[in-house]
């Protein structure tokens, strides 16, 4: 035990060694009340680590949002969802005119679903991410008024034309020109859902709505549809194996980490897709495991890590938001479970998930 007061945990515990931490970090209890504050973490913050051991979390860190919200307030670590385990890394300031700081946090939950009994806060400098965030958001916002001009171009062309020139087309030329303008439509309205998933995802605010599910029966459900909507049903194979468990889930959910699994793989791959779906157990949770693979040129291996990445479309443009495999990483992770990517035995990409089979929610 450090006589400096930065942290007080018992001989041996998991704090016991925090000052030799790089990053600054700062533990909350069960009820809020700050028991780890590491040297890292006076270094960065300025605020004796002596003087706040015992005193509300969101005392000693009054963590402001780009608009100067309580982002506590806003993120409330001890209630809202029951399944949050995370908040991803954000750029917040420390008080009114205090330090930059990038922040994450992570709540340890008594079982799933459970109150949080500990609240683990991670610091870092954050005043050359600012610069860099701020060049990412400008090649967001340059991303999606690209993405958004193409369909509304068409339909506002579309509609002109028709308001202008109505008499100068056939029935069948209006509704062929009307059926253009629903597509674009149906296009702007999905880009629009993608941005507030991503959105929801980086925030920490995904909600799961939870249910026992079939993962099975979602992926035959899925290429059925594709099938009846005119694709070639000899391009789809699907495998379900015996002996999957029961699992608690987010239906809806589930099905958007396969539909966007699939659409990616009909975009950027060539011949067969096959999808299978079997019983798993990784790091000792018992669940399902679920891969979509196809018979084209896979991903090259420096391209391996960006794959996730936000707007990452690869060579083969053909129309895509460069959205879908970032939400399916995320959709994947807010279930607890985890999704990589490599080669199927063809040669082309396989992506594979794995969800835990989960519980009923907690109920106090």
């Amino acid at each position: 035990m450090r006589e400096s007061g930065r942290f007080s945990p018992t001989p041996g515990g998991a704090w016991a060694h925090a000052d030799l931490l790089p990053d600054a970090l700062v533990v909350a209890d069960a009820n809020g009340l700050v028991t780890v504050f590491n040297a890292a973490a006076e270094r960065l913050t300025g605020i004796c680590g002596a003087a706040v051991l015992g005193r509300r979390f969101d005392e000693v860190l009054p963590l402001r949002d780009d608009e100067g919200q309580d982002w506590w307030k806003d993120t409330d670590p001890y209630g809202g969802l029951a399944s949050r385990t995370r908040q991803p890394e954000r750029l917040l300031r420390l008080g009114v005119d205090g330090p930059m700081l990038n922040v994450t946090a992570r709540y340890v939950r008594s079982g799933r679903g459970g109150p949080v009994h500990t609240l683990v806060i991670s610091l870092r400098d954050g005043s050359r991410a600012r610069a860099r965030w701020n060049r990412t958001d400008a090649d967001l916002v340059s991303t999606v008024a690209h993405e958004l001009r193409s369909p509304l171009t068409t339909v506002k062309g579309f509609t002109v034309t028709l308001l202008t020139k109505w008499d100068n087309f056939s029935e069948e030329q209006r509704k062929a020109i009307l059926r253009t303008v629903d597509h674009d439509a149906d296009v702007l309205t999905r880009l629009i859902g993608d941005l507030l998933d991503v959105s929801r995802i980086e925030s920490g605010r995904l909600e799961l709505r939870r249910s026992v599910v079939d993962v099975g029966e979602i992926a035959e459900r899925l290429v059925a549809g594709r099938v009846a909507a005119g694709e070639d049903p000899d391009r789809f194979e699907v495998c379900v194996r015996p002996g999957l468990p029961d699992t608690w889930l987010d239906g809806d959910k589930v099905e958007q980490i396969l539909a966007n699994l699939m659409e990616n793989a009909v975009r950027h791959g060539d011949g067969r897709i096959s999808i299978v779906v079997e019983p798993s157990t990784e790091a000792g949770k018992s669940g399902v495991a679920a891969s979509v693979s196809d018979e084209g040129d896979g991903i090259a291996p420096e391209l391996v890590r960006r794959v996730f990445a936000r707007f990452w479309r690869g060579s083969r443009r053909r129309g895509s938001s460069g959205l879908g495999l970032f939400i399916v990483k995320g959709l994947v992770e807010a279930h607890g479970g985890s999704i990589a990517v490599g080669r199927s035995a063809s040669g082309g990409a396989l992506f594979r998930f794995f969800l835990p089979a989960g519980s009923a929610p907690y109920l106090p």
